[in-house]
């Protein structure tokens, strides 16, 4: 199972700095979104893998620790407002440039 995971946070992080270098807006959205959802699976593993398990310490009983879960939920908040805004910004720099370049320079031809 820890192995699953790892590969699956390995895969997530790697196509989201992938995505992040393009040179378009929208893959860097998509980059920023598997970026952040890795980093949330990370956050959970840290957590340790328990189900079933109480997040109130009791005495003589296992637990599981509540607060890789409560930064994982802010995480979620915050990505999803940084994503708003960066798709609200790449709309308008799209509106403004006539095109959906990182840098605002258009497309040139090969061997220009």
């Amino acid at each position: 199972m820890e192995i699953l995971f790892s590969v699956t946070v390995a895969v997530l992080v790697g196509t989201g700095i992938y995505l992040i270098l393009r040179a378009r807006t929208f893959p860097v959205v998509m980059g920023l979104m598997l970026l952040s959802y890795g980093v949330n699976l990370f956050l959970v593993a840290m957590g340790r893998l328990h189900s079933g398990l109480p997040a109130i310490i009791k005495e003589g009983v296992d637990y599981t620790d509540p607060l890789p879960q409560a930064l994982v939920l802010t995480a979620i908040v915050i990505g999803f407002a940084m994503t708003s805004f960066i798709t609200v910004l790449a709309l308008r720099a799209r509106g403004e440039l006539g095109n959906d370049h990182v840098d605002g320079t258009k497309d040139r031809e090969p061997g220009r």
